[in-house]
């Protein structure tokens, strides 16, 4: 099934980037356009902190809310970890 595309094309652009690196996309929730999970859910990967992120429906600044997404699944702890043992 495909899910919702975000209507900022640069938001949706740091979706595909998510997906293609293993996390789920849940569309829906109460005040955010969906949330993203991380492919780990490693109970050592600061203590949950970047397993979860909310995706605004409405981002003040698109592009600054594209990085922020792209942040969080560059930094993920147990993705950073195989990287470097590669």
């Amino acid at each position: 099934m495909t899910r919702k595309k975000h209507s900022k094309k640069e938001v949706e652009q740091a979706l595909v980037y998510a997906e293609k690196q293993g996390w789920r996309i849940e569309v829906g929730g109460s005040h955010a356009w969906g949330k993203i999970y991380c492919p780990y859910n490693d109970r050592d990967c600061r203590c949950g902190e970047f397993c979860i992120a909310c995706i605004w429906s409405s981002p003040r600044n698109a592009a600054n809310h594209a990085k922020q997404i792209k942040r969080v699944v560059d930094n993920c702890m147990v993705h950073s970890k195989g990287a470097t043992e590669e």
